[in-house]
């Protein structure tokens, strides 16, 4: 209740509460996520291997054939071209070997069904 009192009395302790308040809030929900969305994208980009197809941000589908310290040689339908690392979106390793999967089990399956 005294507490209660001095915040109504002191409105300068009133702004600073509030100030502080804010910046809490601010902090948990803009600051700290933001903060652990660019941690993931660094430790993304360090455990890139040789021979991952990934995309860029861009929309550049390829393979990396080469990794040299910032930058990535990726191989591209027309060629190859040099990027740096914090280009690179996500990675289609997983997504481009199961849809190959998937497509010699789906021909396989049609050939047998003949």
């Amino acid at each position: 209740m005294l507490i209660l009192f001095f915040f109504q009395k002191n409105s300068i302790a009133n702004t600073i509460c509030m100030f502080i308040l804010i910046f809490i809030i601010f902090y948990f929900f803009m600051i700290r996520p933001q903060i652990q969305k660019q941690k993931n994208e660094r430790d993304f980009q360090e455990k890139l291997t040789k021979g991952s197809y990934i995309v860029t941000n861009t929309g550049i589908h390829g393979k990396i054939i080469e990794i040299k310290n910032n930058f990535i040689i990726l191989e591209i339908i027309t060629g190859k071209i040099k990027i740096e690392k914090n280009t690179i979106s996500k990675e289609l390793t997983k997504l481009h070997y199961n849809n190959k999967i998937k497509n010699k089990v789906e021909i396989n399956s049609s050939r047998n069904n003949r």
